[in-house]
């Protein structure tokens, strides 16, 4: 019989002579991991397996499991369908749901919000061929649609689910980004802890320590295995750097991939018993719509096994404004409107991202500018020159302090990008946007750079992250590039 294909995702291994002679297996090349937050871990999960090779039948046993929502009830005036299949994954917290000793012990005692903590788009080509999965911000500015004897209102996207359920969360979304959804895929972290305890737990690196007094999260730096309720936290905690959703969003994705790793590669999906285990606690908390079915899984299955930049895309919604005051609602993300639709174009039209990029000359960096903080100091006696650079790297897109001090050394000939050790493809990017700056490592200096503006300054230069896609993912975190 042909042996089982391995996942992309698992670890990569040098190349072994074969047994009898036969030609040693090339190695395989490390492909980009994809980038999901956690609350779509358990209607991913079933992807997966139904991706593996498993049997029909088994696939279809899958399909009766599943808690059934009717979120296009009575929707008229909907977007034009497109080609391809259009999948609304949504998070929810379901804490409810945890047994109170576990809520004391992982510190879950706050109430349940009855909101979508997490909103994807996942997009499945006609061919079958590519997926493209958009995450939208959780704080992400929406109006909400009128009808049902509701009047037209702004909104967080989040807060949809909790004032219209599924059923107000898609007909948002569509009013938002023209998007036919054909689809509804719903999931709590419920199912989280249950599905990383059944596959023995999984794990996550980290550079530096992690702690946060909120969800008792207590991490030293480097290597651990976590179990379900641990990881709950790891992908909780919103107070261990000053990203706050950001860089949770970060762990969360960093976690599903190290999640698909474990599953791929550890003989869980050619274990009928350990398989029946896994999806058992894979479906515990999964709602769809009724059109969602075996058909659908194995559609996505297809589609999402073999992740390469080819095949799938990943991306978040370009932002143009993180903190966007709307009365009556508080701080929300603006989404920058002409990328975005130019995004959602794509989904619409079954184009792969790329095709709608904006054109730009721009320097290619690994870091996108939206992701590295940045603090100005002018190392000259030029009034003045420090809040000039600080306005010219924001309008680039780093998130600067806006408050350009001047610096211990009025007279530096050389611009200077200081960076703590653990920063440093951030400070390489910075640094391509300051021609001719001078790289310099400062042991402590955190997750903020520090620009020091020297006599040799010219003028910041336009940078773009390497992604394909353009948009602004908000994957990198301190550049927690993993232990050795």
């Amino acid at each position: 019989p042909t042996p089982p294909r391995r996942s992309p995702a698992s670890p990569q291994r040098s190349p072994q002579p074969s047994r009898g002679g036969a030609r040693p297996v090339a190695p395989v090349r490390r492909r980009r991991r994809p980038r999901w937050a956690m609350r779509t871990v358990t209607t991913l999960s079933v992807v997966i397996l139904a991706s593996a090779g498993i049997g029909h039948a088994v696939v279809t046993s899958l399909d009766a499991k599943i808690a059934r929502v009717d979120p296009f009830k009575d929707m008229k005036n909907r977007p034009q369908a497109g080609h391809g299949m259009n999948v609304l994954l949504v998070g929810t917290d379901g804490r409810d749901r945890i047994s109170e000793e576990e809520r004391r012990k992982y510190r879950l005692g706050g109430a349940p919000c009855h909101c979508t903590d997490t909103i994807m788009i996942v997009h499945i080509s006609e061919d079958r061929e590519r997926a493209s999965v958009v995450s939208l911000p959780r704080d992400s500015y929406a109006e909400v649609p009128s009808g049902d004897g509701r009047k037209a209102h702004p909104i967080k996207i989040n807060a949809a689910y909790a004032e219209g359920g599924p059923n107000l969360t898609v007909r948002t979304v569509e009013h938002m980004t023209h998007v036919k959804i054909d689809h509804y895929l719903e999931v709590d972290f419920t199912s989280f802890m249950k599905t990383v305890d059944v596959v023995g737990g999984v794990q996550i690196c980290t550079a530096e320590p992690l702690k946060d007094s909120y969800t008792g999260l207590d991490l030293p730096a480097g290597r651990h295995r976590l179990m379900g309720g641990e990881a709950l936290q790891y992908v909780r905690a919103r107070h261990v750097d000053s990203d706050s959703d950001l860089g949770r969003v970060h762990r969360q994705q960093r976690f599903m991939a190290a999640l698909v790793e474990r599953a791929t590669s550890s003989g869980i999906l050619l274990n009928p018993m350990r398989f029946r285990d896994v999806t058992r606690a894979v479906l515990g908390s999964v709602r769809a719509d009724k059109g969602f079915g075996t058909g659908e899984l194995l559609g996505l299955g297809r589609a999402m096994r073999n992740f390469s930049p080819s095949s799938s895309e990943f991306t978040t919604v370009p932002i143009g404004q993180l903190e966007y005051e709307v009365k009556g609602v508080g701080s929300t993300v603006k989404w920058d409107t002409a990328q975005a639709e130019r995004l959602f174009r794509a989904l619409r039209e079954d184009k792969p991202l790329s095709a709608h990029r904006p054109k730009r000359r721009a320097v290619p960096v690994e870091v996108a500018p939206q992701e590295i903080h940045v603090q100005v100091e002018n190392g000259t006696k030029e009034n003045g020159l420090g809040k000039r650079v600080d306005e010219a790297l924001a309008a680039t897109g780093f998130r600067t302090t806006g408050r350009p001090v001047a610096a211990a050394d009025r007279a530096l000939k050389r611009t200077v990008v200081a960076h703590d050790p653990g920063w440093d493809r951030s400070a390489k990017s910075l640094a391509a946007a300051l021609p001719g700056s001078e790289l310099r490592v400062v042991k402590g200096l955190g997750p903020t750079l520090k620009v020091m503006v020297g006599a040799d300054f010219e003028k910041v230069r336009k940078v773009r992250a390497e992604d394909p896609t353009q948009g602004q993912s908000i994957v990198v975190r301190g550049d927690e590039a993993g232990c050795s």
